[in-house]
């Protein structure tokens, strides 16, 4: 099974729905960051909700997806695009424990008080920010009071974490994970969205045990057998990161000359680590001194 998003239409009530299988990615960013458990779980539900949004953008848009909360986990960022392409850190990766079942499964994770922001890129310089405070604790209920109240869009928003049995006999919390959004376009049905939130949120995870193993379109097909239902793209998903060596050495050439011959007569090098994807880059002095004699800073 591979990672993939899926999106259609239902025709008669004029309802949007996005799947998202983010499985391997979240895993992979789990390796990635050395995450425990909790850390572990919400950046990968972050990373879903950043793949399912993304597929809401125009081709050269970005979006962003920013947590800041008082608790152990401190905060969030994951950034995505709708080209399936997603990245993102937590700023401790050390959170291991959730409290039990029920409204306060996160608190323990994200404290008392917080703010959940989404940043959307147009392209061309244009960015659209916005923020609401979190009041559920749990990032689809928060991400849904940001539709809401952001773009007056009253959406449906599941994410899902299913453990699956390990390697050992251990089990792998992350076996699979997806997200279901589910809006309404300006002509919807609201009775019809009503309802099928209600049956979505009921019979999401039990159809996820069934038919994740066939793709993302057989789950979403089991979950929508309306004969009205259109798929209307679909495309893989991954973790990856934009970051390199070149940026490295223009986010050097920005600090100005006095100070990048600070940085040369101190370290000798310059050294940077990608927060997003780990990557540690060494530009060794010679080369330093090179864009320095060059004038180029």
């Amino acid at each position: 099974m591979s990672d993939e998003l899926v999106s259609g239409l239902l025709k008669k009530a004029d309802l949007r729905v996005v799947l998202a299988v983010t499985t391997a990615l979240s895993q992979k960013a789990r390796a990635t960051h050395r995450t425990a458990p909790a850390a572990a779980a919400l950046l990968s539900q972050a990373l879903t909700a950043a793949a399912l949004l993304g597929a809401l953008q125009k081709s050269e848009a970005r979006i962003n997806l920013q947590v800041e909360c008082d608790g152990p986990l401190r905060g969030l960022f994951v950034d995505g695009d709708a080209a399936g392409t997603v990245r993102g850190y937590v700023k401790n990766p050390l959170v291991e424990y959730v409290g039990g079942d029920g409204q306060y499964h996160w608190r323990p994770v994200l404290g008392n008080q917080g703010f959940l922001s989404v940043l959307r890129d147009m392209g061309q310089g244009e960015h659209y920010r916005s923020s609401v405070e979190l009041e559920r604790f749990d990032l689809a209920g928060d991400l849904e009071r940001y539709f809401q109240q952001s773009d007056q869009l009253p959406s449906h928003l599941l994410l899902a974490q299913l453990p699956t049995p390990g390697p050992g006999g251990q089990t792998e919390s992350l076996g699979v994970v997806a997200g279901l959004l589910v809006q309404p376009l300006p002509n919807a049905d609201m009775e019809a969205f009503g309802a099928l939130g209600e049956r979505l949120r009921r019979d999401f995870e039990s159809v996820l045990r069934a038919h994740a193993a066939s793709g993302a379109s057989a789950v979403l097909r089991a979950l929508l057998p309306e004969s009205d239902f259109e798929v209307m793209s679909r495309y893989p998903l991954g973790f990856a990161c934009s970051c390199s060596e070149d940026r490295v050495k223009r986010a050097l050439l920005a600090m100005g000359r006095e100070e990048l011959q600070d940085l040369l007569d101190k370290e000798g090098q310059a050294e940077a680590t990608c927060q997003f994807c780990t990557t540690r880059y060494v530009i060794p002095g010679d080369v330093i001194r090179g864009m320095l004699a060059s004038g180029s800073v």
